[in-house]
This record gives C-alpha cells, structure tokens and sequence, in this order.
C-alpha cells in the first residue's frame, strides 16, 4: 500500500478566497530554488489571474513529493526523477505532465569537486575519477546517476568507482573537507562554500560532459481525470513563472549576469526557500545556484528514457516502467 506522506511545512497560505476562484489545487514540493517557477508563478499573482486558490505544501524529500502524488495527498508534486517516482508512474498512480530543472550545457549546475589532497594527487578532470573514492549522498538519487553516466561517457567501468554514501549534503562536504573521500558531486551551494573556504578544488560543471533532466511537475492519475482543466491553468501559470526564473539564467561571454531584475526575482524565491531569513544573503544564494529550465516547460524524453533504462540496470527501478507512460505531454501543447 501506499503510504500517504506527511507534509511538514506550509510553504504558504493559500491564495485569498475570492468570488472568481472556481478551482482549488493542491501542490506539494520541496524548499529549493529548483523549484523557483512555482514560488514566482504564487508570488505574482499568476494562480490567482487563472481563477485557481493553490495550497503549496512543503516536504522533506523528493520521495515524500512524489508519494503525496501517487496517494492523492496532493493534485500535483514538483520533484526529481527517483526510483520512487518512476516506480509510481509505472503503477499508474501519477505521470510527469511538465518540466522542472536540468543539466544544460554551456549552464551552471551540479559541481564535481575534488579534495585538496585528491586534486594534489591528480584527480583533475571526470576522467581521473577510475580508482577513486566518490561520495554521494544516496543510491537512486540524482547524484548517483549522474556518476554513473560520468562513466558511461567517459568510457570507464562504474565499479571502478568506490561509492561512499552519507546521506546528506552536510556530510558529504565535511568529508570532503577532512580528505576522507577523493572527489563528490554537489548542488553549487555547497561546492561554493568548500571552494570559498579552501577545503576543496573546482573539477567541472556536470553539464561540461552531459544534460540531465534534473526533475518535473507530476499529476496524480486522479487529477489528470477530475481536475483537467484545473491542471491546465496552473500549466499556463507555471509557465509565466519559468519565463520570470528565466531572468535568472542571462549569460554573458558564458558567465552568469546578476543584475537589479534577477536580483528582484532571486529576493520572491528567497522567501519560499530560506524563510526567516536575511534576504540579501538567501537571495544571493537563490542567484547563484539556479540551474536551467526549459523555456516553454517541455521535458527531455530522450534523456528521460535514458534515466529509465539506467535505474532498470541498476534494479532501482521495476522492469515494467514504460517510457510511453511516464510523460503526459497534452498540457503543453
């Protein structure tokens, strides 16, 4: 069976009850900046101009977002392309309906770094990454993945890699940071703070050797029947919302440009993510670690395929999850 999720955190109230508002979806996700488009399609008023009260309920993992799809605790969940999620659309219980973020190339993203005494030692580059220690934070995670398909393109065999799972991010950095592992994939948060500190050397940017479709909006099967043209309003929303993320995303002579608009539009994320607050600092962090969005809100099915038959590989994943199934690609057109 399955396990209605809990929801831990409100991330907002929802909209004002008005005259005009004939639907009412409920929407879960994580506090992160991957899901900005969310948080400005609220903070504009986008939701409210469609006719829709959304209630925004916040979550501790990718995995509790897309079980609170699959049981009906919520119409709709932005979250990563997990065993959980894959195994559910299988089933299903839900279907991924429009894009969150992914790995893009010529974008900022994930951050391969290596620790003093590893990059010292030569670890310089993806592929000196053979015969060494690489820590992640779970299996079936999008860290995972993206090590494995390090391999994949870099023509070296995965078990050549020792894994070191510890859970968190936390973790991982003060690992890093002690030289008790070689190199480890990182949100650019994270990899910032170890480079800014010097407990750490910058490899590259995952999207240098590959793309990745990071994550996505999810409908419940539910939804997607009683609630079509409610789902379709908050599509057209949501977009709305990626074309004002997107000003975070303007590249001059291939690095990212800060200025007063993306700075204002970093300030409405901050205070969906880091709640309570400085804003300066949580708007700056928002700034710097936006990975890219597909324009239109269109997701990458080749590169989705790819994912599924990787996590089939690996056992992560049941053998009947069928690409054909996993995308319901009708609310974009």
């Amino acid at each position: 069976m399955i396990r209605r999720a809990l929801a831990l955190l409100v991330i907002t109230a929802s909209l004002a009850f008005s005259a005009h508002a004939q639907e009412r979806v409920r929407v879960g996700a994580m506090r992160q900046t991957a899901n900005g488009a969310l948080f400005l399609a609220d903070a504009q008023g986008y939701f409210k101009e469609e006719g829709l009260e959304v209630d925004m309920i916040a979550y501790a993992s990718e995995s509790d977002v897309a079980e609170a799809v699959a049981a009906n605790g919520v119409d709709l969940g932005l979250a990563a392309f997990t065993p959980a999620a894959f195994n559910f659309v299988g089933r299903g219980y839900m279907k991924a309906i429009a894009a969150q973020v992914r790995e893009k190339r010529d974008y900022e993203g994930n951050v391969l770094v290596a620790s003093t005494v590893a990059f010292a030692n030569g670890v310089r580059s993806f592929d000196a990454l053979a015969n060494r220690t690489v820590a992640i934070d779970k299996l079936g995670t999008l860290y995972h993945y993206q090590v494995g398909q390090i391999t994949r393109v870099k023509h070296f065999e995965p078990k050549s890699i020792t894994l070191k799972t510890l859970q968190n991010f936390d973790a991982i950095a003060r690992a890093i940071g002690t030289q008790q592992v070689d190199a480890a994939l990182l949100p650019p948060q994270y990899a910032r703070e170890l480079l800014t500190a010097s407990q750490a050397r910058f490899v590259g940017w995952y999207s240098e050797i590959d793309e990745h479709q990071l994550g996505a909006v999810f409908a419940s099967a539910k939804a997607i029947e009683g609630k079509r043209a409610a789902i379709e309003k908050f599509v057209r929303a949501y977009k709305r919302g990626i074309t004002d993320y997107g000003v975070l995303l303007r590249l001059d002579r291939g690095k990212r440009v800060s200025t007063e608009k993306s700075r204002k539009i970093a300030t409405l994320i901050a205070r969906y993510v880091y709640p309570g607050k400085p804003l300066g600092t949580s708007a700056a962090t928002v700034e710097a670690s936006a990975y890219y969005m597909d324009p239109q809100g269109k997701l990458d099915p080749v590169e989705v395929a790819r994912q599924v038959e990787w996590y089939k590989a690996q056992g992560l994943i049941d053998q009947s999850v069928d690409m054909q199934g996993v995308v319901d690609s009708s609310f974009l057109k």
